[in-house]
């Protein structure tokens, strides 16, 4: 048979009897054969084509994979891009008469800020076993929907304390969006492709910032010149929110669960779409709660370096995310330029996490070439920090360097989707990597003290400090997987070894499958 096809024989959907596995027993772990009883949601589309013969080649890989990036990317790329706008609604309408009409005297607009990152810690490991549990389209679009339900209350809001109440729940229902995303890409695309394709919609916040930073800019100076019936800052609400909304229901409608629902596909196409993810072992989707791979997840030495990568990285994104308009005006601009000049930096995030997306799948190295746009965004911060205040030309430049941070964190989301395999182990790490990102955006807006502005040296330092930690935790993780690759392969080459049929649709955790390769 050629090269660029592959054939598979399926064979019965259900496991091999307990005396086979037995017979082979010494030729695997015994971990796989303990936990072999409990597959993938992967099986069910083959149940009934005992014996039959797919040919899956590479002119039909490609073709089936246009079809699934055409109509799963748009949607993807859209809500990640909302999801962002709505975290900096607050950031503009900041500077649009938030702070004045609500009262947000010393540190309130600190901790309404932190507050969103509160109801998202809260949340983050409930949804994540609600996604796992629930329909995954239903469950994801319910919650976006209600997101821009409670963005749009913030406009009603009338002192501190509902703010806060608004910006907790907003935490809650945006928690689920992210390890969504993730758990989405890991089941429709292979680990070759996953890099790449979390790069371009985690970017849609670099477009989002574009988008938003116009929008915001338009309406304030559009108030300034006509008047308006209320204030320019609950307009922002009001539109971010209607647009969420809008979006989420189509997102209802349109969005399939997995490749068994996908009603865009054929019955003999799921199959295909199905069996082109095989080679990730991982599978589509196991519903049932396994408290061994909690256990896992909890002594993985990978899970913490994940959340202290979240951690660190994210004290940085914190502040910035939420002070970058005000940081901007410490530069010398006005409230309303800082609406506009905030935009460019939407561009460089999105350069840098296609780019570095892209060549980190292309070349194998998804880790060390993401580590390039942190080490950009340091220099950044070192000229921010560095530069004379008589230089606001070089100081915004430096501002728009650090839009490049988010390259690492793309490249450990996408590898939670690759690199961490069993259902309830990938929700689980998910889930600590996303409440150790509340963690850093809590703590990241209270380095910013209203007694060291407008410069906010002491933060930006911290930011520095924060970004050093994370390139280093970076490189630990790439030798850890290339270390845990090297003790599977002198496993797989012993004498005798052989796997289970179709050992990719078990719901192993990377650690216990053999047959499992982790991607760098």
């Amino acid at each position: 048979m050629p090269d660029d096809e592959k054939a598979i024989v399926m064979g019965s959907p259900h496991l091999e009897k307990k005396t086979q596995l037995q017979q082979r027993a010494g030729s695997l772990p015994k971990n796989v054969i303990k936990h072999a009883n409990d597959a993938d949601e992967a099986m069910k589309a083959f149940a009934g084509y005992e014996g039959e013969v797919i040919v899956l080649d590479e002119a039909t890989s490609k073709k089936l994979l246009k079809r699934i990036d055409l109509h799963l990317m748009p949607l993807l790329c859209i809500i990640y891009g909302l999801n962002y706008l709505d975290k900096t609604t607050l950031s503009y309408a900041s500077v649009m008469g938030l702070r004045k009409d609500l009262n947000l005297t010393g540190d309130r607009y600190q901790w309404i800020s932190s507050m969103f990152y509160f109801g998202y810690l809260a949340w983050e490991y409930p949804t994540n076993r609600l996604l796992q549990r629930l329909p995954l389209a239903k469950y994801s679009s319910f919650c976006i929907i209600m997101w821009g339900l409670v963005l749009c209350c913030m406009a009603a809001t009338k002192n501190y304390s509902g703010a806060l109440a608004v910006r907790f729940f907003l935490g809650v229902f945006e928690a689920a969006v992210t390890p969504g995303f993730a758990l989405f890409t890991s089941q429709w695309y292979t680990k070759k492709e996953q890099g790449t394709r979390v790069g371009i919609w985690f970017s849609f916040n670099g477009f989002a910032q574009i988008f938003g930073g116009l929008i915001a800019f338009a309406i304030a100076k559009g108030v300034r010149l006509h008047g308006a019936a209320i204030a320019p800052w609950k307009i922002v609400f009001l539109v971010t929110g209607l647009l969420t909304m809008a979006i989420g229901a189509l997102f209802l409608i349109c969005m399939p669960d997995n490749q068994l629902n996908a009603r865009w596909l054929s019955p003999y196409d799921r199959k295909l779409a199905v069996e082109r993810v095989r080679v990730n072992q991982q599978g589509i989707g196991n519903k049932h709660f396994k408290f061994y791979q909690l256990k896992e997840a909890l002594l993985d030495p990978l899970t913490w370096a994940f959340a202290f990568y979240a951690l660190t990285a994210d004290i940085p994104n914190g502040g910035i995310t939420n002070f970058f308009s005000q940081l901007i005006v410490s530069f010398g601009y006005t409230p309303e330029q800082s609406l506009l000049y905030g935009t460019p930096g939407g561009a460089v995030e999105i350069i840098a996490l296609i780019v570095c997306g892209y060549l980190g799948d292309r070349y194998g190295h998804r880790l060390l070439i993401s580590t390039s746009g942190l080490l950009t965004a340091i220099l950044g911060m070192v000229l921010i920090v560095a530069l004379p205040l008589s230089n606001d030309g070089g100081r915004l430049a430096g501002y728009y360097l650090t839009q490049a941070s988010p390259t690492p964190f793309v490249a450990l989301l996408s590898l939670i989707s690759t690199n961490v395999a069993g259902w309830t182990k990938k929700t689980t790490v998910a889930a600590i990597y996303l409440i150790s990102y509340c963690a850093g955006n809590i703590i990241g807006p209270q380095v910013f003290r209203p007694k060291d502005a407008p410069r906010y040296v002491p933060a930006e330092i911290t930011i520095i400090c924060c970004w050093v930690a994370s390139v280093c935790d970076i490189l630990f993780i790439y030798w850890y997987c290339k270390y845990q690759n090297k003790k599977k392969a002198a496993f797989r080459s012993q004498p005798g070894y052989s796997k289970l049929e179709n050992q990719e649709w078990l719901d192993l955790t990377d650690r216990e499958n053999p047959e499992f390769v982790y991607s760098l």
